[in-house]
């Protein structure tokens, strides 16, 4: 399965069906949903399947099928820093800046900052743990400087980097 929110319905399906699951009306409207959301947890995409009108669902259900995609490798999921956890269709390796004020993921793309963060950390060990993966997270409040992205989502994947 690719890891970029690129996902089309027919690779969605596929995927689902490799794991012997069902592409029933309900994953199909959260995978929709997800692919135009990017980052987002399971109320905003139960808002967005109700908006769109196409197909009844419940928090508790969006949740469930959230968390089984995530399961699966489809999605991944972190937790915000008030507590709530958020998906993402992104799953390849990239950090995030987390918005506190405006409870927002975006991705932040910067493979030399990874590049250092790993071979900083190659090497050494930390008793009784084999590190698996690095998962960086910022949190930080949007500055007053801050340039309004007219026409992006938030949600779309940009490139942010130092001036």
């Amino acid at each position: 399965m690719t890891n970029s929110r690129n996902i089309n319905i027919e690779t969605f399906k596929t995927a689902l069906k490799r794991q012997g699951l069902k592409a029933t009306p309900q994953r199909i409207a959260v995978h929709e949903a997800m692919m135009k959301l990017g980052h987002a947890s399971a109320d905003m995409v139960t808002d967005e399947i109700r908006k769109a009108g196409t197909t009844k669902v419940t928090v508790a259900s969006v949740y469930n099928i959230l968390s089984n995609l995530a399961l699966l490798g489809i999605y991944d999921h972190r937790m915000s820093s008030n507590n709530k956890m958020y998906f993402d269709v992104n799953t390849f390796r990239h950090l995030h800046i987390y918005d506190c004020e405006n409870h927002e993921f975006k991705d932040i793309m910067d493979e030399e900052l990874m590049e250092l963060v790993e071979k900083h950390l190659r090497g050494r060990r930390f008793k009784g743990y084999k590190i698996e993966q690095i998962d960086i997270q910022l949190i930080g409040r949007p500055s007053r400087r801050r340039v309004k992205t007219a026409g992006l989502r938030t949600s779309e994947t940009r490139q942010i980097s130092e001036k």
